[in-house]
């Protein structure tokens, strides 16, 4: 049973948004539907397989409603267009008939932005396999060295503040916390947290660089012979070089030195690497930690999410949560990983 917690918003926003809706708003944007229609797995947007008359289907993405200003989410598909125009394997919104990307539906008085895009389909990569993982490096680093050519304007920025002390302070401030573990796990987080601005500050004056931002297997797409390709930018900010990489590495220290070892192997060949950023992955591992159980708490209001993550909220969660941070406190104060 999902446990009984508060709810940072009344309700998901998506009630309005019923298979007839969505076909409704695709034709108004010049889209015309043959009636068949597919919701494809997404907890933070609602996203659909259309099949259109003239017998091609795209993908129908909408945004969870007010997560994304307009500007952002064009600026998202900006950076999108831009890498497809560089040839990166990357799957860029379509222009709808007014020209632009972003189009707007208000249902039952809720306002709705969507983006239509091809359809793109693909598997999980093999990450323990070293040409593999040398292929995702120079797609990366292709990606990067587009996204270091500007700089986002209205996309957030990866850093202690935004994804540590603001979910931080959301989760102590809205009761997510059970009072049993609140003590336990607020001092664990105040001790990663000073850690984590203690590497930020130890690496000194990092470049930045517009991002995917959440690069992990299940966002990258695998296409035999192809290669890896994105579908989306959703999760897209301003952050450090090394966000792009550590999530596909996973394993004992060995493991993943070895997965990085082939991740810069092949990032190395388009772009430079700053090796003070290996001392950012346990920090940045933990900031995901704390900023993913803020993001469980901001979305309770969804029916979804209490359906899909029975867990959260409960004291053992709790419990777990605070051993992770405390081991990731010991995981900090190890020498970052060697790589040649």
């Amino acid at each position: 049973m999902a446990a009984d917690l508060p709810s940072t918003t009344h309700n998901d926003g998506y009630a309005g948004l019923t298979p007839q809706a969505v076909l409704d708003a695709l034709q108004a944007a010049g889209l015309y539907g043959d009636g068949r229609l597919l919701q494809l797995n997404s907890y933070e947007n609602r996203v659909f397989q259309v099949f259109l008359e003239d017998g091609s289907a795209v993908v129908a993405k909408f945004y969870r409603p007010g997560r994304w200003t307009d500007a952002q989410i064009l600026e998202e598909h900006a950076f999108a267009l831009e890498l497809a125009a560089q040839d990166i394997p990357m799957v860029p919104p379509l222009p709808l008939p007014d020209g632009s990307t972003l189009g707007h539906v208000t249902l039952e008085g809720t306002a709705h932005r969507f983006s239509v895009s091809p359809r793109r389909a693909g598997r999980a990569p093999e990450l323990d396999d070293p040409d593999t993982l040398q292929w995702l490096g120079r797609f990366i680093a292709r990606i990067h060295a587009v996204g270091r050519q500007q700089a986002f304007v209205h996309r957030r920025r990866l850093d202690i503040v935004t994804f540590g002390h603001r979910p931080r302070q959301l989760l102590l401030d809205g009761g997510f916390v059970p009072d049993t573990q609140r003590a336990g796990w607020q001092a664990a987080c105040d001790a990663v947290l000073a850690r984590v601005e203690q590497a930020f500050a130890d690496a000194g004056d990092i470049a930045l660089l517009r991002l995917h931002g959440d690069c992990h297997p299940g966002n990258v797409l695998w296409r035999e012979g192809e290669g890896p390709h994105f579908v989306d930018l959703d999760d897209a900010c301003t952050g450090p070089a090394i966000q792009d990489l550590w999530m596909l590495m996973s394993g004992d220290r060995a493991g993943m030195t070895r997965q990085l070892s082939e991740l810069l192997d092949g990032y190395l060949q388009f772009m430079p690497f700053d090796r003070r950023e290996l001392q950012l992955i346990e920090p940045l591992r933990t900031l995901r930690m704390i900023h993913h159980s803020a993001w469980l708490a901001e979305r309770w209001g969804d029916p979804a999410f209490p359906a899909a993550f029975p867990y959260f909220g409960s004291a053992a969660y709790w419990s777990e949560q605070t051993t992770q941070l405390r081991e990731q406190l010991e995981a900090m104060d190890e020498p970052p990983l060697e790589v040649y």
